[in-house]
């Protein structure tokens, strides 16, 4: 031969493909004509991707160890000669080569078998099985694998073929002009769809999916501490994928219903109770509900509107962790808007007694009228 290709590319002649591969890679980078434009270099770089073209096929490399002229013709020739690339030009490790990329490796037919989707259902919880967490039996519409082909797609007893215009590659070359010469690009086969086969007698119970759709229960434990919007993921509990991929995941989305009594806060609970207001000046003891069952408070005498009773550890379990959140109890006081002469006389009395019967009607911190707060704006206040 009239080039030693293993000196071009400044390898041993018992050099790996990887080695060989690196090399090129490692000169391509240096001689590209976008990096380098001396015409001297220019040709440099065609003797490299020769010499790539013939070590890097195990065929053409044997006949160029053998002495024979791998590319048929006249020996250092090649397909494009000296006016450009080759059809087995590289043009894929040349981007590899500045781009990065997976290369040769990651030619060839796909898989049939895909991971499958993932699936959401919404979960109803009332406010004690989001405290408390519970058990729950879901009914899921889902695909399965196929029983009958066992994720194949192909009838009993057959199997699939390889695909003849491929040859099982899954997919086919095509060579074009750019302005580097000719490239060869590859695309998906568009007889097999990129498989490398073809399934010419489909499964009839799936037609040749691989599953099929059902619907199957499933137990899942509902931790304590969720809230309104919780997603919970049960991983592989989703769909079956095509060809009988592994199984996506199943999302629970909680949907927490409203309480007739409670409103929740977090892991806190809130609720509100009416007293009269003869209850609240002289206390009481009150049965309230809790989501542990019904208990007693005291209500202090002088008790005002607004002030809040908590009942410690009567909230929500936290999520994950140990103990629970507080029911805080909001005092309304009520006063009542009609009385008999009785009940008049006697408020009467205890204004006159309590020296009530005019009351200053002071404000509270910011809580001045109109005029007041008018006045203090003018006088600087």
């Amino acid at each position: 031969m009239a080039r030693d290709y293993y000196g071009i590319l400044g390898v041993r002649r018992d050099a790996s493909q990887d080695e060989i591969k690196k090399a090129y890679r490692r000169l391509a980078r240096e001689l590209h004509p976008d990096v380098n434009p001396d015409p001297a270099t220019q040709e440099r770089f065609k003797e490299i991707n020769q010499a790539y073209e013939v070590l890097s096929d195990p065929n053409k490399r044997q006949m160029f160890d053998l002495g024979a002229d791998p590319f048929g013709g006249a020996a250092g020739g090649g397909p494009g000669g000296a006016a450009g690339f080759g059809a087995g030009f590289p043009f894929s490790d040349i981007m590899d080569a500045f781009f990065g990329g997976a290369g040769a490796g990651a030619r060839g037919p796909r898989s049939r078998a895909r991971r499958g989707r993932n699936a959401t259902i919404r979960v109803e919880l009332d406010l004690a099985e989001s405290a408390f967490g519970t058990t729950r039996e879901l009914a899921v519409d889902t695909a399965v694998l196929c029983e009958v082909c066992h994720g194949s797609g192909a009838a009993a007893g057959t199997h699939p073929d390889t695909c003849d215009m491929c040859h099982g590659r899954g997919e086919i070359s095509q060579v074009t002009r750019s302005f580097l010469g000719q490239v060869m690009t590859a695309r998906p086969c568009p007889q097999c769809g990129g498989f490398g086969s073809i399934i010419q007698h489909p499964c009839q119970e799936c037609s040749g999916d691989g599953r099929v759709r059902t619907r199957r229960t499933i137990k899942v434990r509902i931790p304590a501490g969720v809230e309104d919007g919780t997603h919970i993921q049960l991983a592989g509990e989703g769909e079956v994928g095509p060809g009988g991929g592994p199984p996506g995941d199943l999302f629970l989305e909680i949907v927490e219903r409203p309480h007739e009594i409670f409103e929740r806060r977090g892991d806190d609970l809130h609720c509100t109770v009416q007293i009269p207001m003869t209850a609240a000046a002289l206390g009481t003891s009150l049965t309230v509900q809790t989501l542990d069952g019904a208990e007693e408070i005291d209500v202090r005498p002088g008790t005002q509107a607004g002030q809040v009773i908590p009942l410690y550890n009567r909230g929500i379990q936290r999520l994950n962790e140990t103990g629970r959140g507080d029911l805080l109890i909001h005092v309304n006081v009520e006063t009542p808007s009609r009385l008999d002469p009785a009940q008049e006389e006697l408020l009467k009395e205890l204004a006159k007694l309590r020296g009530e019967e005019r009351p200053p009607g002071k404000f509270a911190p910011g809580q001045q009228g109109f005029f007041s707060r008018l006045r203090d704006a003018f006088n600087g206040r």
